[in-house]
This record gives structure tokens, sequence and C-alpha cells, in this order.
């Protein structure tokens, strides 16, 4: 039986839950219920949507919210992001080492093709150390529990990691629906979420600028998938949100363009993937990013939030790695582990995962969003079969991992409430004297019975993240 968050063997509610129990078990259940649609409502007249690509119908939906908390206490958290600030502290250093000096291929601890062949390493970026030393300056990295004490790092979000303006607004709405639980449950803040990413990116900014930093959020524009994102975070920052064509480089800087005429920028937030940043270095076709940028950048006069070829720190073949990184760059075991992976690309190990397909998840290493994977035990013999040749034919583009007994949460249901599978994705902010874990984060919930598919362009839902004062 998977581990249930909220109530013990015996059936009763586990410590964080307690007090949210003691409440729910006062409410009437069709009051609930409108309140759930209430929930819906305000989502959807606030524009909370994202894009689905590949789908003719309903290409703009909204992520379906669940009213129900999902807990933590504090010692569960404390717990938690020690192990996420020592993983986050590895990644930084991995990625200042393979850009670099190579520390960690000279000693055997990763392998150098791993490296050098895959298309996230940018050559572009070796010598290249970012202002401050900080290459992500914002992780999500994702969490999955399977026990009273076992919590495993399913992924590291290093690019551009989404989700954040999702774990407000659901903090938002809960506490405009429900004022009266925040008086009886101790819940840490999640809402100056914007005023500190702000700080920690002006903090980050490039040496001998203004004191008080221009910084912008640059957006592909209204047809990406996370676009209500971008505009969320740069109103609720308090700064510019931009796209390519507002932005170019003069003197030696990167300006946008003001009714003022053009103003230089020192922190650029952007949310356009490497390959669009600069039509000069990267694709020349692209109109999303900034010709010049790159050559501003390695002078060292712009801050890139997160910065180019960051990438390979999140690819699914180096997290088969981290517990080498984790250990190689601070001396210590991690404090949490990875979930146990086998690389395809080794000949022992695919016939293995060939073998085992049924019982497995299989995921591509540059995979996201639930997309290009397979979860065995509720595929189709026809979709093993297929899958097992795309293995056969490009070994080395997949991992593959155990099917965890993912920990389950409740929803509100017609009949009360009901449990389901979920994972966590906390957020974090990196500055060059600082690294800041965000006390919650976004609740990902797998709203079918028994799924464990949580991705929101999959079907899954989000819930409100709980982490309880002392």
């Amino acid at each position: 039986m998977p581990f249930d968050e909220m109530l013990d063997a015996d059936n009763r509610p586990r410590g964080p839950y307690s007090e949210y129990m003691s409440w729910y078990g006062e409410q009437d259940h069709a009051r609930l219920l409108t309140k759930s649609r209430d929930a819906e409502a305000i989502f959807r007249k606030t524009g909370i949507t994202f894009a689905v690509y590949g789908k003719e119908e309903a290409a703009e939906r909204i992520i379906p919210f669940d009213i129900v908390p999902r807990v933590i206490s504090g010692r569960e958290w404390r717990k938690l992001a020690q192990g996420i600030e020592q993983r986050v502290a590895a990644l930084n250093a991995f990625l200042d080492d393979i850009y670099h000096k190579q520390e960690i291929i000279r000693a055997g601890r990763v392998p150098r093709h791993l490296i050098e062949r895959n298309v996230a390493f940018l050559p572009e970026m070796i010598g290249m150390r970012p202002p401050g030393g900080v290459y992500t300056h914002i992780i999500g990295t994702d969490i999955v529990r399977t026990g009273q004490d076992e919590f495993y790092v399913l992924e590291d979000n290093a690019r551009t990691p989404s989700g954040v303006s999702y774990m407000l607004e659901n903090r938002e709405t809960m506490m405009q629906m429900f004022p009266e639980l925040f008086h009886r449950v101790r819940v840490r803040p999640v809402e100056n979420y914007p005023m500190l990413l702000r700080q920690s990116l002006e903090a980050s900014a490039p040496p001998g600028c203004a004191d008080k930093p221009r910084v912008a959020v640059l957006t592909p524009g209204i047809f990406n998938s996370a676009y209500y994102e971008h505009a969320f975070l740069a109103d609720q920052m308090g700064v510019e949100l931009v796209e390519g064509p507002d932005l170019r480089v003069i003197g030696g800087r990167v300006a946008m363009r003001t009714t003022q005429g053009y103003k230089p920028i020192d922190v650029l937030y952007r949310r356009v993937d490497d390959d669009f940043l600069d039509p000069l270095t990267f694709r020349p076709e692209s109109a999303l990013g900034v010709a010049g940028i790159m050559d501003v950048y390695r002078a060292g006069n712009i801050t890139i939030a997160n910065a180019p070829g960051t990438g390979i720190a999140d690819d699914k073949a180096i997290y088969s790695y981290m517990p080498e990184i984790v250990e190689f760059y601070t001396g210590r075991k991690p404090l949490l582990e990875n979930v146990p992976t086998y690389r395809c690309s080794e000949p022992d190990t695919l016939k293995y995962v060939l073998d085992n397909l049924a019982d497995l998840v299989v995921k591509e290493v540059h995979g996201s969003g639930g997309y290009g994977m397979l979860v065995g035990p509720t595929a189709s013999k026809k979709e093993i079969s297929a899958f097992a040749a795309k293995l056969k034919s490009r070994p080395g583009n997949y991992i593959a991992q155990p099917t965890l007994s993912l920990s389950t949460v409740p929803i509100l249901v017609k009949k009360g409430v009901a449990p389901r599978h979920v994972d966590l994705r906390p957020f974090v902010l990196v500055s060059p004297n600082r690294i800041q874990i965000i006390p919650g984060g976004l609740t990902r919930v797998a709203l079918k019975a028994g799924s464990l598919v949580v991705n929101s362009s999959q079907g899954g839902g989000t819930k409100d993240t709980w982490v309880l004062e002392d």
C-alpha cells in the first residue's frame, strides 16, 4: 500500500494533518464542493492557463486545483531543505567545473563523453564564469515520497523551471476562500517569493552597475505555454516584461526600449531556451532572443538567469551520476537520495531494462512534461513492444527507473476525500552568497485514481502546499 500522508495505519490523522482534519470534520461537504467550483471560477477569471502543444481542442487549459492542502511538518521540511541546499550547491559547483577545469572528469567520476557529446553542453560557455559565479539562479527540485521519512529527488530543473506562479496563486486562492483556516493552522508564507526573487536577481547583478540594478523578464511571447507565469512574475516583481524585439545591444550593454528611449538592463531573467537566445551565436533564424547578447555576457556586462549551458545539470543521464557529483563537490554523501536509475547506454543494463519493461518507468534523457516516457505497469503489450524498439535503436537516449510506490494525499471528491499520488517541486533561489528555499512549493497531483503521472499536460492538477511553523 502507498504511504498515506494524511492517515496512519489505524485511519487516524497524522500529526501534520491533525488540526486541518479537525476543521474538515466541522465542514458541510456540499459547501466544500461549492468552494471547489468557486476556485475554478477564480482561476478562469484570473486567466491562469497553460498551453498544450499538439492538441487541437482546448489548447489553452486551466490546471485543475484541489482545495485540500498538502501538509508538511516543520521537521520534515528541515530534512528536505538541508538535502536540497546540498544538492543545489553541488550543481553549481559541477557547472563551474565542467566549463573550466573539468576535475570531475579527470577524476573518472563522470564520463567525458557524457559531457562533451551532450546537446545541452555549450562550448561557448567554456572558460566563462557568470557574475557572482552563479549558474543556476532559480531551480525547481522535484521530490517524491515513499514513506514516513523516505524522500527521493526525481529530477533537477536547472534551465527555466516553471510552476511557481501556480504555487502563489494556489496560496492566494486558499487564503481568500478559507481565511479561518490560516488562523487555526500556522503555515509558513510563500507569498513573499516575488520580492525574494527580485532581491536574489539584483544581488547577482554584474559588479559596477547602479545601486538599484535594472531587472527584466524575457519571454518568447504570448504563444509560449508558460506565458501567464512570465507576465505574472514580471508584474509581481515590479519589473518589465520584454520580448526579443524590445531589446538591442547599444554601447556594449543590452538595452530595452522604453518611452524615454533605450535603457540598459543589468539582469535578464530569461524564459527563452539557449538555442534561441542569440541569433549571432546559436540559431541564426531566431527572433526570440537578442543579437549580440552573448558578447555582452562574456564581457561581464549583464547577468543572464539562468546562465546559458545550465541545461546539462538537469539532463537525466547526468542525474544518474548525482550521488557521485554531490559527494565530489561537498565531501559528503547526499542527504537526499536519487531514485535508483538504470543507464540504458550500458549494454548489460539495457538487457535488464528490456527484460523488465513491464515493471519499469523509462524516460528520455532530454524529455520533460511527462512526454516521451513509458510507465511499464500501466502500458499495453503493444506499447511496450514499440518502446522496446526505440530503446534498441537509441539506448543512450533513455534511462529507466523502478516504479515507486508514491505517497498519496487526499483530494476532494463528490463523496468526501480520496487518496491520489503526488510529487513536490520546491523552488530555490541562488545568489552569490545565499541559497534560499521557499517553504512549500508546487504539489502536483494525479487526479485519476491509481495514476502516477502528475504533469498538468497529462491531466494532473495542483494543490496548495503547507509547511507548518514549529
